[in-house]
């Protein structure tokens, strides 16, 4: 793999406002950089605006992109506004990647979502192989196809141009400081922080829907903003990258974590009645491993704590 950073003098991050940006600008930050890095955020300019999109990228000059950007929603959101997702999330992407060629980036980071996967998949561990194997869950098939469709995109753009250099990274359930911590549009793990947070501070019961077993894989977003910008420089293979941790944790040990980390000594309670969805999607991050042997992914529970902690300080402002 050829490293990408001799030439890379513009750090172009689209979406760097949000999660996985603002993990990015934070492990930028720390890590010193002589390149410069613009985290362009929905007041930089509508994405699904071809001008708005075309003045972005002749303001930054970017030498190289980091493709974060995305009309993303809840359950709910998603169910309702099909079209807008399918159509939004088009017109993002078919905009950047234009952009990127038009003005000779030299190369592209975009991640995907692992709801792009097949509803029904034969085997577990699924791998990066099988993406288009079946159709996503019917519930975000909108938002599911769009990002499908990025991954098709790049490597379009990779074979008929010679210049182009773009590649997908797929992370499962990302969490970490500036998380959406809404209850009704966050996911899983953010969402009962927040009412963990509202549990301690009304003694109420911190109630979980469920039985709790269910089993999920989640990689801290500092993780991720490491491992995006390994890819930046090294990664070059049009076949996307699955970015996570091998361990996968149920909902109730998630639960049980943020219930230590805010001091809560009753423990949970278990709501039933309430469906416990599917019981396992397990990813296989074999192929992150073999390039990676040795990356070190954050504590788990540490890294629960540390959100909870950012969450409590910076609950007048977060996104709630």
């Amino acid at each position: 793999m050829n490293n990408n950073n001799e030439n890379r003098v513009c750090v172009l991050v689209t979406g760097g406002t949000g999660l996985v940006g603002k993990a990015i600008e934070r492990i930028v930050t720390e890590n010193g950089t002589i390149e410069k890095y613009f985290f362009a955020g929905s007041k930089d300019g509508n994405l699904c605006d071809i001008e708005q999109t075309v003045n972005l990228f002749d303001k930054i000059k970017p030498t190289h992109v980091i493709h974060l950007a995305a009309n993303v929603g809840g359950l709910f959101k998603n169910m309702k506004y099909k079209v807008e997702m399918y159509q939004s999330n088009m017109k993002i992407n078919d905009n950047v990647l234009s952009c990127c060629r038009d003005f000779g980036v030299k190369k592209v980071v975009s991640m995907l979502s692992t709801c792009i996967f097949p509803d029904k998949i034969e085997k577990y561990p699924f791998n990066e192989t099988v993406i288009h194997n079946g159709a996503p869950h019917q519930s975000n098939e909108g938002y599911a196809y769009a990002k499908r469709m990025l991954e098709v995109q790049s490597r379009l753009f990779n074979d008929q141009y010679d210049n182009c250099n773009y590649t997908c990274v797929i992370p499962t359930n990302v969490f970490g400081p500036n998380d959406n911590f809404n209850l009704e549009d966050a996911h899983v793990l953010p969402a009962l922080i927040h009412k963990c947070f509202l549990a301690k501070k009304n003694n109420t019961d911190f109630t979980i829907f469920g039985t709790g077993k269910p089993l999920r894989q989640f990689i801290y977003s500092l993780d991720l903003a490491r491992l995006v910008l390994w890819c930046l420089d090294n990664y070059n293979d049009s076949e996307p990258l699955m970015l996570c941790p091998s361990d996968e944790v149920s909902i109730k040990y998630i639960a049980e974590q943020i219930a230590n980390s805010f001091d809560i000594e009753s423990g949970i309670k278990l709501d039933t009645t309430k469906s416990d969805g599917q019981y396992k999607k397990t990813a296989s991050n074999a192929k992150l491993l073999s390039l990676l042997p040795n990356f070190e992914f954050t504590n788990f529970e540490d890294a629960i704590r540390e959100t909870v902690q950012w969450f409590i300080e910076n609950f007048d402002n977060c996104r709630k």
